[in-house]
């Protein structure tokens, strides 16, 4: 379980990237529209992916206390 936690959270952090390749390469050709929906998109994903983030430290800092018993 711990492993899924931690797999969930890199993916949003992959999608966060991707969605800000996708938003800088639309700024770039003046997209500016486009550009900002994938900015937006981007931020959600990285809200996502911090929250993910959390999520696994926390279970493995439980893992890691009940082991240490």
């Amino acid at each position: 379980m711990n492993y899924d936690s931690h797999q969930r959270a890199a993916e949003f952090h992959e999608m966060a990237a991707h969605a800000h390749r996708a938003a800088a390469a639309h700024h770039d050709k003046q997209d500016h529209f486009t550009g900002n929906e994938h900015s937006r998109r981007a931020m959600e994903h990285a809200n996502k992916a911090h929250e993910a983030t959390l999520e696994a430290f926390a279970q493995s800092a439980e893992l890691a206390k009940a082991h240490s018993k």
